[in-house]
């Protein structure tokens, strides 16, 4: 073949190329072998039905094959398990090739050198240009090409494992100094912060969002300690202000027992010679000479005298109930009787401003284990109040049952001048009435007569016996008081009188309270 193509090629240096390129490939397991249309020899001839169809192909597209274009047509396939790699590529004649290959009768070409293609051609047969001379086949062993790229498979499977625990440890790098480290950073300064340690300070100097993240942590913790020493300097003025409140307290309470002491003292004082003056006015009535100006007068003593009398006793209770020394004494009652026996006392009273007074209790209700003078003393009082409230022509009702949590409700409803919704809230403090009937003025000034004390003392007994009391009102329309209290109270534990006397003697050589509030 190299003599072949040195008798056609005119340029040394491409027959060089060709010289060195063939003494490269002659090491190599390579074969060559022309596969030649209509071909005598046999081994010119297609080895199987590929080349047969490879051979069809490329013949027939030989007439309509534009110039050069055979150049780009091949064809390819492995065999023998893959371990052979065979290329075509076909061969058309040129105008250079019909100096060789046009014979003549007799199997000889008509230039007498008598080269061709491997093998013998028809004789008589012509060659024109463009015509398919043969199809190179090249077998190259694919064992070599195989172990190339499982070779280079496995570099690339190495390379990829390398670089891969390469980026590992870069990443475990960055994370653990860049990430991590100022992370347990901020973590040690947090739980040094938290043994107390305010003065701790975070120290990142990475550049990035992690020293921002310090810098904003460190602004919080001057904040922080900032806040903390204004808390302990409002913890010590408070605990000032605690000691002052209780000083106070202690004096408060003190004044309280004297004020209370000299109440009861006052009104125990009082009330003998009311009494004295009570029963010299009854005698005072028993005269028949005295004319009805006289016993106009004498009327007069007794009704005075009598609010004066229940005066001086609203004021000796409060003063036992605030004291503790009221007591009860229980015993079984039957409700029905007390709402019937007050309402009757009342009625008088009632009936001098033209007020219906009614009272409404289930007839068939057990009986209460109760107090039952302190009962009949709260009931005395919520109807003496629904009374004096209410205008003439008006009505009052009182109204008894048992709840389904065995407690007793008993409500005294009135259509009186009703309360103001702020002055609900003062009307049961001592010496209080609600601005009902002189708007705008304060508490403790009163249109109505009475010592304010009256609801005072309700309260404290609906406490005594276990209970509450509750009001609902609206101006100019009426009040409901409503007293709930448990329908059996137990004893109550009686305290030692040495225990009230040592408390009550504790109290009066404390006034000052410094020595006990302080170390």
């Amino acid at each position: 073949y190299l003599r072949h193509w040195e008798s056609l090629e005119t340029n040394k240096d491409f027959q060089d190329v060709v010289r060195r390129l063939t003494k490269s490939l002659s090491k190599e397991q390579y074969k060559w072998t022309f596969i030649k249309p209509k071909s005598t020899n046999i081994a010119n001839t297609p080895k199987d039905e590929f080349e047969g169809a490879v051979l069809d192909r490329f013949d027939k597209q030989q007439p309509k094959r534009p110039e050069g274009a055979g150049s780009d047509e091949f064809a390819q396939r492995l065999v023998n398990d893959n371990n052979e790699y065979q290329y075509y590529q076909p061969v058309y004649a040129e105008q250079s090739c019909l100096i060789c290959h046009n014979v003549v009768a007799g199997g000889f070409d008509a230039s007498g050198t008598g080269v061709s293609l491997g093998g013998t051609v028809t004789p008589g047969a012509s060659l024109a240009e463009g015509d398919l001379i043969a199809v190179v086949k090249v077998s190259i062993p694919n064992g070599p090409t195989q172990r190339m790229l499982a070779w280079n498979r496995a570099i690339l499977l190495a390379t990829a494992i390398i670089t891969m625990f390469l980026a590992m440890i870069a990443s475990y790098a960055i994370v653990r100094y860049v990430i991590v480290k100022p992370l347990r950073h901020l973590r040690d300064v947090s739980e040094e912060i938290s043994r107390g340690n305010t003065e701790q300070r975070a120290d990142i100097h990475t550049g990035d969002e992690f020293e921002e993240l310090a810098l904003a942590f460190n602004r919080m913790l001057r904040h922080l300690t900032g806040v903390q020493q204004e808390l302990r300097e409002a913890n010590t003025s408070l605990d000032g202000k605690v000691d002052e409140l209780a000083q106070a307290n202690m004096r408060l309470y003190e004044l309280n027992m004297l004020k209370s002491d000299f109440l009861a003292t006052m009104s125990h004082e009082l009330r003998t010679p009311l009494n004295s003056i009570l029963g010299f006015s009854e005698v005072l009535e028993s005269i028949d000479r005295l004319d009805d100006k006289q016993k106009r007068y004498v009327r007069n003593i007794q009704t005075s005298g009598r609010t004066l009398l229940e005066m001086i006793n609203d004021i000796l209770d409060l003063a036992k109930i605030e004291s503790g020394k009221m007591e009860t004494r229980l015993s079984d009652f039957r409700i029905n009787h007390i709402v019937a026996a007050q309402c009757d006392m009342a009625r008088p009273l009632a009936e001098r401003k033209n007020i219906d007074l009614e009272y409404r209790v289930d007839a068939d209700l057990p009986p209460l284990h109760q107090d039952q003078a302190r009962i009949q003393q709260i009931l005395n009082n919520l109807l003496s109040n629904a009374i004096k409230f209410t205008p003439e022509g008006g009505r009052v009702m009182v109204a008894a049952r048992r709840d389904d949590s065995d407690s007793l409700v008993l409500r005294v409803s009135d259509t009186g001048v009703g309360i103001a919704p702020e002055d609900q809230r003062t009307i049961f403090d001592k010496f209080r009435q609600g601005r009902t009937a002189v708007p705008g003025e304060d508490a403790m000034t009163r249109e109505y007569s009475g010592s304010g004390l009256g609801l005072s003392i309700v309260k404290e007994l609906c406490r005594l016996l276990g209970g509450e009391i509750s009001v609902q009102s609206e101006l100019g329309k009426g009040s409901d008081f409503i007293v709930r209290l448990p329908w059996t109270l137990e004893e109550q534990p009686r305290l030692d009188p040495s225990v009230l006397a040592e408390y009550e003697k504790f109290a009066k050589h404390s006034f000052d309270g410094q020595s006990l509030l302080k170390p």
